[in-house]
């Protein structure tokens, strides 16, 4: 993707980069902001950044299979994606042996729409392509469908999903009551 001096992105001064180690908490932070708008979080805003900064610093080592691409804006953490390499059984035919997994893809409602998820996406696409992984797979938002589209990105008929552990809806009775 070529840059436009006049797009709005790079009058923001954003920087798309791999993440670090030394980037957990502001990825814990950005996970917590997505996760606890699409639903009441459950764990102390604390812990849970204390708990998931640890999770990413180590997912976030050279050896793992978890990569990540961070948006900054003057240093400020503003959006990030998350990949996963899953390995494939090895094959006697001429395929790739890895698929990508994208999760955890998220941009500040402040700067969506001015290109971050797009420079994002266009990363994690490309390093997919150096490394020849055979196919990407997500599962999509109904806003964020018209972006994966634009990018290759189709709905498939021959992928099934069961869901194992759905969480219950909370309901007043089951949220802990302080003695």
């Amino acid at each position: 993707m070529k840059r436009d001096p006049n797009n709005a992105v790079d009058q923001v001064g954003l920087t798309v980069r791999v993440a670090a180690p030394s980037d957990a908490l502001p990825l814990a932070m950005l996970r917590y902001e997505l996760r606890s708008t699409t639903g009441v979080a459950t764990e102390n805003k604390k812990t849970f950044l204390g708990r998931c900064a640890v999770w990413m610093e180590q997912r976030l080592s050279e050896a793992s299979l978890w990569h990540c691409w961070l948006a900054e804006t003057r240093g400020e953490a503003m959006g990030c994606l998350w990949l996963q390499l899953v390995e494939k059984i090895p094959n006697p035919r001429s395929e790739a042996e890895h698929h990508a997994y994208i999760t955890s893809f998220y941009v500040q409602e402040s700067i969506r729409g001015r290109g971050v998820g797009s420079r994002l996406l266009d990363e994690a696409i490309s390093w997919c392509r150096m490394r020849d992984v055979h196919a990407i797979i997500l599962w999509p938002t109904e806003r964020s469908r018209p972006l994966y589209e634009r990018n290759g990105f189709a709905v498939r008929e021959d992928i099934m999903e069961l869901i194992i552990d759905e969480p219950a809806a909370l309901t007043a009775s089951s949220i802990p009551q302080n003695s």
